[in-house]
């Protein structure tokens, strides 16, 4: 899954593809390198990030999807979303999954639309929002925690009308995460890939990683990702998705011939 940021104040792409046309061209790179999956942000999921509601998200959103899907017509578009208008607006023009990392817990109204969608939808693990989750880290186990946490989220999915098999969960790294309980997730990884649900990973670039390199820097983290992502490969994680597609790719490529 490769990343599309229509942000100005995304922690790493921030500023970079507002115009849809860059945004165009950045997603034709992303499919050349090797990107099964585009995910178009329109809304800055970091820490302390400031929310700026379903109207704006769609303004940044409508032209750069209308454009990649008119250029791209059998390429698989994302809409990272936890706004239910946003969602259903998205997939009425062509988006064919919705990455919410609130899970549902932000807007349950998401999940009526994605059940009657019918449509793939990813399910994160995460507490609070942009501005409270960094001190919302306690965990007895976390992740035991994490998985309690996807399948009761799961139950509510399915009780909005979902079918098991819409659902891709996401394990939320840096989402009211401790730098260190995001490498025991890592570490962990394959009790999240033993739930039989596809499990996507979201490490790119991450502070988390940072803090290891020591590398304040998001553009300079490529290799600290690129070791994160070979241990998904190991533990049999489904998808990742990142900034760095082409080397990235190259990685797991690599990395499947060895595991």
């Amino acid at each position: 899954m490769g990343v599309i940021n229509l942000t100005p104040d995304s922690f790493s792409d921030g500023g970079f593809y507002l115009d849809p046309e860059k945004a165009n061209s950045r997603a034709s790179e992303l499919i050349k390198d090797g990107a099964d999956v585009l995910d178009l942000g329109p809304q800055s999921t970091r820490p302390m990030a400031m929310e700026v509601g379903a109207e704006e998200e769609l303004r940044r959103l409508t032209p750069a999807l209308l454009a990649i899907r008119k250029s791209n017509p059998k390429s698989i578009i994302s809409v990272d979303t936890f706004n239910s208008k946003v969602a259903e607006s998205a997939l009425n023009m062509g988006a064919n999954w919705i990455n919410d990392i609130s899970g549902g817990r932000r807007d349950p109204e998401l999940l009526r639309i994605v059940a009657e969608a019918g449509c793939p939808y990813v399910l994160t693990h995460s507490r609070g929002d942009s501005k409270s989750m960094d001190d919302l880290t306690s965990y007895n186990h976390v992740t035991n925690d994490v998985c309690q946490g996807l399948l009761r989220r799961t139950d509510a999915a399915i009780n909005a009308g979902l079918n098991l098999n819409q659902i891709i969960w996401d394990p939320g790294l840096g989402f009211a995460k401790t730098n260190e309980q995001n490498l025991t997730l890592l570490k962990e990884m394959e009790i999240i890939c033993s739930q039989d649900f596809p499990v996507l990973v979201g490490p790119s670039r991450k502070r988390f990683i940072g803090s290891v390199l020591n590398q304040p820097n998001p553009d300079l983290r490529l290799w600290g990702t690129a070791a994160v992502t070979c241990r998904c490969v190991q533990a049999k994680v489904s998808m990742v998705r990142v900034h760095d597609v082409k080397e990235i790719s190259e990685i797991l490529l690599m990395a499947n011939a060895i595991y």
